[in-house]
């Protein structure tokens, strides 16, 4: 191994005198420089940016993952570099239970069916979760790290180069100045009580000593401040780019809200979709002979398939005539009356042919019809037509 000794002592020697320079400041027997105000301003607004975002970083988090084991578990692989197992989320955990506790009981049996009716939604929701813990960890708590562990790391290495550069400067500052003391102490006191040639010649050579330990320490603080101004450039330079951080940070915190709302809208729309299930299937249970009145599709397929055949509507309009007066009740309270524009808010997949697919901010044309459920409206694009969610338009006037 090359191990050089004389490299290991000068930085030892230099470490030695940083920290006497360091701590006489401290102890206010030592001048200090400070630094330029406006470095001191941009050196607090980076320290307030690290914390926060350290803060927001751990709290978000735990927000996504509650378990403290798993977010363990979690930081571990990331440290390894490893890819984290695909973990199944307690909501597809708990629909996977119920599905098996549905064989167990009886698929045919009204509890069986509603436990596969509420298991498979479970899964939705537990995959929908899926779907947002991923983007929210992509688009949000990646950038948040990346800073932590990449930016900040760099900004702090060049501002401890920065402090030791000043510690340096001030070394070299408080040495000038002793030896101007020294010379100045000489050149005012001379030593005229030995009259031997050889003490005029001591006396001579300690002046020309001093000048030149003078001139070596001016030197050296001129070296010092141009390495001082360097870094404090250098450094400046690394934390103006706080504000591009920022900037990045907003973007991500954009794309993190959204997530959050597509992911809740999601669960708004499948519980929804549930709760209309469990109605049919209590509905179904206490009236079997009459369930296709009480609980009517909410679009017939006969007018989602449009005018094909005229005596398709006879029935639903024979039917119509035999619903319950809450029915009617609910009709009247509906938002939307009469065909205007709406604007998409989110993708929405269509679950079977009575429904159509959106895409965000794409606009379409929506209408109600007697009977629909008040959650639905009738979208048209072009020549498709179908159920779209109210909860994923926005209705222009």
């Amino acid at each position: 191994m090359d191990f050089n000794v004389k490299k290991l002592a000068s930085d030892a020697g230099v470490f030695f005198t940083r920290a006497v320079q360091f701590t006489e400041e401290k102890l206010g027997q030592a001048e200090k420089t400070e630094l330029d105000p406006h470095l001191e301003n941009l050196i607090t607004r980076a320290d307030c940016t690290k914390n926060w975002t350290e803060k927001i970083l751990k709290q978000t988090e735990v927000l996504l993952q509650p378990n403290p084991s798993a977010r363990i578990e979690e930081f571990i692989y990331d440290k390894l570099d490893k890819k984290l197992p695909s973990r199944t989320t307690n909501a597809e955990l708990l629909g996977q239970y119920m599905l098996e506790a549905a064989i167990e009981f009886g698929p045919e049996t009204p509890y069986g069916k509603t436990l596969i009716t509420v298991g498979e939604y479970q899964k939705r929701l537990g995959g929908a979760e899926r779907e947002f813990l991923h983007t929210s960890a992509a688009t949000f708590l990646s950038p948040l790290r990346n800073f932590l562990e990449g930016d900040w790391r760099t900004i702090s290495k060049e501002r401890r180069l920065l402090e030791n550069r000043r510690l340096d400067l001030d070394i070299c500052k408080a040495r000038l100045k002793k030896a101007k003391q020294a010379e100045a102490k000489a050149a005012a006191a001379p030593d005229f009580q030995e009259t031997r040639p050889r003490n005029y010649v001591l006396s001579a050579s300690a002046s020309a000593l001093l000048s030149e330990e003078v001139d070596k320490a001016e030197h050296e603080l001129r070296v010092a401040q141009t390495e001082f101004d360097r870094q404090a450039e250098v450094t400046r330079l690394l934390l103006e780019g706080i504000s591009s951080t920022h900037l990045n940070h907003l973007r991500c915190l954009q794309d993190f809200a959204e997530a959050q709302a597509t992911y809740y809208a999601q669960c708004h729309h499948y519980m929804q979709d549930l709760q209309r299930e469990l109605n049919r299937c209590a509905n179904a249970v206490s009236a079997p002979h009459s369930s296709a009145s009480v609980c009517p599709n909410p679009v017939s397929p006969a007018f989602l398939s449009g005018p094909a055949s005229s005596g398709a509507t006879v029935p639903s309009s024979s039917s119509s005539s035999q619903k319950p007066v809450t029915l009617a009740m609910e009709q009247s309270q509906l938002p939307i009356t009469g065909a205007r524009k709406a604007r998409v808010l989110y993708d929405y997949d269509a679950h079977d042919t009575s429904e159509l697919s959106l895409l965000a901010d794409e606009l379409i044309t929506v209408y109600t019809v007697p009977g629909m459920d008040p959650d639905w409206l009738i979208g048209e694009r072009g020549n498709e037509k179908g159920k779209v969610p109210v909860t994923y338009l926005e209705l222009l006037s």
